[in-house]
């Protein structure tokens, strides 16, 4: 099976597993890293996975649509795209800034306006994030978020509604893509199926589409 096709197991019994959280069935991301959760399957996979989220807690999955099991809810059901970036060149960009830990509140910020998808405290631990900035201020970055055996997800791709129209989220996606190819990786992303204007820009820097996947929010059972 190709990784792009079980991705979030494949992330985290792979490449990704120090950030792993296992009970019995049930394997998530450290909450304060990423919401993605792999799909339990049985009756006994949704329980433990309860049991790690927590009655407030909830799980986002990413494939196929599946049906919760006893007690799960669904919040959103959001229909994806999963794009193959394998043809697309890599450029590193000269104004981009590797973004760490100091940088978290001016990030999270970006994402708070900008709205690319989840992005938490510990998300940029992930891989690496490089960003642009005018007059000191954070304007534009991306990032690798889901890394699976030769593959990395870009991911937090997201511009200042101010600084949009200037080509920054394309420079950063290739300079992402470079790092990446360096590694001897290939990279993949994904967007919301309707992101027309996202799949458009993304198709011109050569990354084609894959398949169709489903984004599934869920609320974990309330004792």
């Amino acid at each position: 099976m190709n990784p792009l096709d079980d991705l979030v197991n494949a992330a985290l019994t792979g490449p990704h597993a120090a950030f792993a959280q296992s009970r019995g069935r049930a394997l998530r991301y450290a909450p304060d890293v990423a919401p993605w959760a792999v799909t339990p399957g049985d009756d006994a996979g949704w329980a433990d996975l309860a049991a790690l989220a927590g009655p407030s807690g909830g799980a986002l999955l990413a494939g196929e649509p599946v049906e919760p099991g006893p007690g799960w809810t669904v919040r959103q059901r959001i229909p994806g795209v999963q794009l193959d970036g394998s043809a697309v060149t890599g450029v590193p960009d000269p104004d981009a800034v590797v973004l760490g830990a100091a940088d978290v509140p001016e990030m999270l910020e970006l994402v708070r306006r900008t709205r690319p998808g989840p992005f938490l405290s510990r998300t940029h631990e992930l891989g690496l994030y490089l960003g642009i900035r005018e007059g000191g201020a954070l304007v534009a970055m991306a990032g690798e978020r889901m890394r699976l055996p030769g593959w990395t997800e870009i991911s937090a791709v997201c511009t200042d509604p101010a600084y949009r129209g200037k080509g920054l989220a394309a420079r950063l996606v290739r300079a992402v893509v470079a790092a990446v190819r360096g590694r001897g990786e290939r990279a993949f992303l994904h967007t919301g199926a309707d992101n027309l204007a996202a799949i458009r820009v993304y198709a011109a820097l050569g990354f084609t589409h894959r398949r169709d996947l489903e984004f599934a929010a869920l609320a974990a059972p309330v004792n």
